[in-house]
């Protein structure tokens, strides 16, 4: 019995904490995404719906370099709490700021919080897992996220049909604000820190994108662009459809990606990072394709699921390709490009999907097959990458 081992070596109280802090963050800002484009639309603002998503990942984005370079500074913890503090004061400033453009200030606002926590997650993560098993780990953990994007739509949708909408963004505060405890109750792994000042908000050309991860990075943009895409039309997709739960999709989709996860991570770590790239990209192209020629609730909910095997093998395994090809002493900085590259596709998928349906039922199959269209370029790409990037990493 002592050769048995029913967790990984690497699932420590500190790995267990942090998952679901994980679980609460993602949670917490996901609860109210279903909701916004209606809630937008109450307050006039209907022809701003691809703003919504794409104002979040532009601030993300835009403060990547930063978290990136103070996780590696003064430490992983202070990054992951500002973040969800963000999320947390953001969340009860919705019912507070109701003009079309305070809305949409906070949606830009809103961006910090996933521009900060999941740069310093990912990278709290690689500083306590050994290195054969960081695929695995990265699975798992994201696994944890995956269940907080899954319960946090389905959740907020209950609310959101039985509350006001003021009631959806206070339970979001709420569960942001659980996440910080748990947060604040980790051990920092960065020995020694620094104590913040200014010059760490300074930064140079070198320090904003770390050139040794550009690849994963480029995979990842065109991956998520799909994302992006969903986030913004799926909404208005489903109440087309006549699917009444704007968050079942959402649902749907996170739980496919759940089990995936941890398969991915450890067929990545055995056999090699690419090669379950390649999967990944070719499912995202189906799912896309599938999802554009949706007539009802069934071909869509199909198409989720093909979406959500995509995300579930993307995810672990880009992050931990990007952790592969980092220097341990910027590990930071490595993994900020890497988002910065998430929140590009996100963002730019939101605006172009917005702008491209303008509200006309008609431009739901042009928008879905445009995020074929990008999910094709990253597996031609996957293909033709240097014979350097191709090996098995071990």
């Amino acid at each position: 019995m002592s050769g048995m081992k029913i967790l990984p070596p690497f699932f420590t109280i500190n790995y267990f904490l942090l998952c679901v802090s994980s679980f609460l963050f993602f949670a917490s800002f996901n609860m109210i995404v279903p909701e916004l484009p209606s809630y937008l639309t109450s307050l006039g603002g209907e022809d701003y719906k691809g703003l919504i998503i794409s104002l979040f990942t532009l601030t993300a984005g835009f403060s990547r370099p930063f978290s990136g370079k103070l996780a590696d500074k003064i430490g992983r913890i202070p990054v992951m709490v500002f973040g969800a503090s963000v999320c947390c004061l953001v969340s009860l400033l919705y019912p507070v700021m109701t003009s079309v453009a305070g809305f949409l200030f906070l949606r830009f606002v809103h961006g910090f919080s996933t521009g900060f926590t999941p740069t310093g997650t990912s990278a709290y993560v690689a500083d306590i897992v050994p290195f054969n098993r960081r695929g695995e780990a990265m699975g798992i953990q994201s696994l944890f996220g995956s269940l907080g994007m899954a319960a946090g739509p389905a959740l907020g949708g209950y609310l959101a049909s039985i509350y006001p909408i003021n009631i959806l963004f206070y339970v979001s505060g709420v569960v942001a604000i659980l996440s910080i405890l748990i947060l604040l109750r980790l051990k920092e792994t960065v020995n020694p820190t620094e104590k913040f000042n200014l010059s760490h908000i300074k930064l140079n050309r070198q320090e904003i994108i770390e050139k040794r991860v550009l690849s994963p990075s480029i995979v990842l943009f065109f991956t998520v662009f799909s994302f992006g895409i969903i986030l913004t039309i799926i909404p208005d997709y489903s109440e087309y459809l006549g699917i009444r739960n704007k968050g079942l999709f959402f649902a749907v989709f996170t739980l496919a990606s759940l089990a995936i996860r941890i398969i991915a991570g450890r067929t990545s770590d055995k056999y090699g990072r690419i090669p379950v790239m390649k999967v990944a990209s070719f499912c995202m192209i189906v799912a896309m394709t599938v999802i554009a020629y949706a007539d009802g609730m069934t071909m869509l909910m199909i198409g989720g699921v093909l979406f959500g095997c995509s995300v579930g093998m993307n995810n672990p395994t880009v992050t931990a390709w990007t952790i592969d090809l980092s220097l341990e002493a910027f590990r930071g900085r490595a993994l900020a490009t890497m988002y910065i590259a998430l929140e590009a596709g996100i963002g730019l998928g939101a605006l172009i999907s917005g702008w491209i349906f303008a509200n006309q039922a008609s431009n739901f199959k042009s928008v879905f097959l445009l995020g074929a269209i990008s999910a094709m370029i990253a597996f031609i790409y996957l293909h033709i990458l240097p014979i350097k990037f191709l090996r098995k990493i071990h």
